[in-house]
């Protein structure tokens, strides 16, 4: 045996720096921490952004694809040909092409490792949702996250801060829509001004779409830059189908095959998932207005009660996604602090620190597209928190 030789423990290094999950007091990871939540039956769930509103429709699509061993097969490694269609149509968008990927995160990750290079930087947002970003870092020389928590450009990136931060090397313009946490969401002449951009300097637009569907009104960026924008399609919101792990990236074939060259789940997405997606966009029309009008109702709920407490207040409202901000730095109570007291009342939150690095100490992270009675207990309890809290 060669003794100069370093071994494993000796060179074990990360190969990618990332934003640590911090456990919560009494755990010692945070895996522990998700797993306690998650098997707690009693927990009202407004801490993922997920949608606990659907009837069967879905379920049983999928249970049916179980029962009869469908999964005993793989898929389509891209995807059934019927799911990707639809996904056009749900969009309005002819002359693109659709893959589908275990989820949008797996399809933002793919799309930063094909097309960015090291000479690159992109231009992206905070508050956001920071996973993009480091994604982005792992393979581009430099992510600009441009500060948007501000009245003054209406809580989100708007065409001239991107065209402020832009230089000869930007590559990508990364556009949430509606956005990851504040719920801000973009106007027609947004887009197309965003659109313009893109095409003008000859950069890509990747359009986030995952929460489109809880907004009051919504414009896909595909349709006036084709060639230009990539769009992120997600089923684990509207769709509630979070926990299945399955969404799509929607591109020009061009820039679809650069994309598929560093796909590593090459075998197909989840088949009982595809099944369950194919139900709920052929059913669509059948229940979105329903959640549609719960989600509005229950962020009415919960903005009548914050306006009755001083020092707290929702930078947006309403919000056009299934998730929306409290800032608490008026009456000056961590959220971290906010986050563990509703914990304790069985109520699962998130402080700002996970969507922001620059003012995620103001701010709680809750989602509402819950049954009413958990908006009405988190209602209940907010106040006597921050009664309890600032003292």
């Amino acid at each position: 045996m060669n003794t100069d030789n370093k071994g494993i423990e000796d060179t074990l290094q990360k190969k990618y720096d990332k934003i640590e999950r911090v456990p919560p007091k009494g755990y010692d990871c945070a895996n522990d921490f998700f797993e306690d939540v998650f098997n707690d039956k009693e927990m009202i769930w407004m801490g993922q952004n997920t949608n606990h509103l659907h009837d069967d429709t879905i379920a049983k699509a999928m249970a049916n694809c179980v029962m009869t061993k469908e999964y005993c097969k793989y898929p389509p490694p891209e995807g059934f040909s019927d799911l990707k269609q639809l996904i056009l149509d749900d969009l309005g968008l002819e002359n693109q092409e659709v893959f589908l990927t275990a989820g949008a995160t797996e399809s933002l990750h793919i799309c930063m490792n094909g097309l960015l290079n090291k000479s690159d930087n992109v231009i992206t947002c905070d508050p956001g949702y920071l996973i993009i970003g480091t994604f982005a870092e792992r393979f581009a020389d430099e992510v600009k996250y441009v500060p948007i928590y501000s009245e003054e450009n209406n809580y989100k990136l708007t065409p001239e801060l991107v065209r402020e931060n832009m230089d000869e090397n930007t590559k990508m313009i990364i556009l949430i829509d509606p956005l990851n946490p504040l719920g801000t969401a973009y106007t027609e002449e947004e887009i197309k001004e965003f659109a313009e951009i893109a095409i003008e300097n000859d950069i890509y637009l990747l359009h986030d779409i995952t929460y489109k569907d809880f907004a009051r009104q919504h414009f896909v960026a595909a349709k006036y830059a084709p060639k230009n924008t990539i769009t992120i399609y997600s089923f684990s919101k509207i769709f509630g189908m979070a926990g299945l792990r399955i969404g799509a990236v929607i591109s020009t074939p061009e820039i679809n095959e650069v994309l598929k060259n560093v796909v590593v789940n090459d075998l197909g997405v989840n088949i009982v998932a595809q099944y369950g997606a194919m139900a709920g966009l052929k059913s669509k029309d059948q229940w979105i207005g329903e959640i549609r009008e719960t989600s509005f109702s229950n962020q009415k709920l919960i903005k009548e009660m914050i306006d009755g407490i001083d020092g707290v207040f929702l930078p947006v409202y309403p919000s056009d996604g299934n998730m929306m901000v409290i800032d608490l730095s008026g009456v000056g109570i961590s959220p971290k602090k906010m986050s563990e007291y509703l914990l304790d009342k069985k109520i699962f939150t998130r402080e700002g620190e996970y969507t922001s690095r620059l003012v995620g100490d103001k701010y709680l992270r809750i989602s509402f597209s819950i049954p009413e009675e958990g908006i009405k207990k988190f209602c209940e309890e907010f106040p006597k928190a921050v009664e309890a809290l600032k003292k």
